[in-house]
């Protein structure tokens, strides 16, 4: 039986200390000893034509066993985001695959890797990963676990420091269909290179996070006081916080904090948003050091939906379906985009966001 994957707890990345020429010379050094390009979109025709084509990257984050080469970002009317090509780490001695993929930025601030999408006269969206099924109103409902998308906590900073460089962000129509697999409407699921791996890691229950039970619940629903975490996966804010970065959001009105911080018994970690109003939760990750070849890791952290509203969500209405917050607890729309409403009348009644608050931002009740 093989080992169960390995945890490590690291500081965040920084962009690897390489000019856009060196970069580009190691990827291609890379191709030249053997690796493939392996684009799943249309360029997997001429794969090479994404590096003449204005796809070559400029810049490198390594992370595990991992190397992410990134080109300059780009954004059409849906995403920001980067072309990234994800390969072993550097230095690795075989020829490993380089999977082209589109990094996004998503509107929970969190940076996720697509993995297909739908684009039709009826449909246009971004594939967000594998899916999970509930039961409401006495039916089965299978919905995209869009966190099974976000690439690690570990290189969000990274990204975020790359985007605060690039200057003027060019429009961009034409990278996803090159790089993505292009689905029909009714494809919600990730195709097999994305859920294969993470079936299979999941298979030995060594790996599981909390024997793949939730370690974050609400006991009652739609009441933030209820909220309870499994003990020991606590967010430590006494001797857990491993940074603090900084970022600018347009959407959240200005300066943003960033704070990771693991678990009390460091099993998973965290990472906080906090904005001029908002405060809000991104889904928490393991630490499990196995990424697949969309950069991301394999293994869950289950945790209620509800605790991971971002600051703003979509709500058109509090009727079936018209709404991510939870009932009764919209706020006022967002003025940049009217399909969001504020969420902090939900967020700022958890506990663990007053807690926050208080013992990491020096809050008075």
């Amino acid at each position: 039986m093989p080992a169960p994957i390995p945890t490590r707890i690291v500081a965040s990345v920084r962009p690897l200390r390489l000019t856009p020429a060196q970069v580009l010379r190691e990827l291609r050094e890379r191709i030249a000893h053997g690796a493939a390009l392996r684009p799943a979109g249309e360029s997997k025709r001429d794969p090479a034509r994404l590096l003449r084509e204005g796809y070559a990257p400029t810049a490198a984050v390594s992370l595990f066993d991992t190397t992410y080469y990134l080109s300059h970002p780009r954004e059409n009317d849906d995403i920001r985001f980067f072309v990234a090509f994800v390969t072993s780490a550097r230095g690795a001695p075989d020829a490993a695959p380089i999977y082209p993929r589109i990094f996004y930025k998503d509107v929970s601030l969190v940076w996720r890797c697509a993995t297909h999408f739908v684009r039709s006269e009826h449909e246009n969206w971004i594939g967000k990963g594998d899916v999970r099924f509930v039961r409401e109103g006495g039916f089965e409902l299978m919905y995209s676990a869009e966190s099974t998308t976000d690439l690690p906590l570990e290189i969000q900073t990274a990204l975020e420091v790359l985007l605060r460089r690039a200057g003027r962000i060019p429009r961009d129509d034409v990278a996803v269909p090159e790089v993505l697999r292009r689905g029909p409407d009714d494809r919600i699921r990730a195709y097999r290179d994305f859920t294969e791996p993470r079936r299979r890691d999941r298979a030995d229950r060594r790996n599981l996070v909390h024997g793949g039970r939730a370690v974050a619940r609400f006991t009652r629903p739609h009441d933030p006081s209820s909220l309870r975490f499994a003990p020991g996966f606590e967010p430590d804010f006494a001797r857990g916080v491993l940074e603090v970065a900084h970022s600018k959001s347009t959407l959240y009105g200005g300066k943003l904090r960033r704070v990771r911080i693991l678990s009390r018994n460091r099993r998973i970690q965290y990472l906080f948003m906090a904005a001029p109003r908002q405060v809000w939760i991104v889904p928490p990750q393991a630490t499990t050091t196995r990424l697949s070849s969309y950069g991301v890791r394999t293994i869950d952290v289950l945790v209620d939906e509800d605790l991971c509203v971002p600051g703003y969500e979509y709500h058109q209405g509090d009727g079936p379906g018209e709404s991510q917050i939870p009932p009764g607890f919209a706020g006022a729309l967002s003025p940049a985009d009217p399909s969001r409403a504020d969420a902090s009348p939900w967020l700022d009644r958890l506990p663990v966001i007053q807690e926050f608050r208080r013992k990491v931002l020096g809050a008075r009740r």
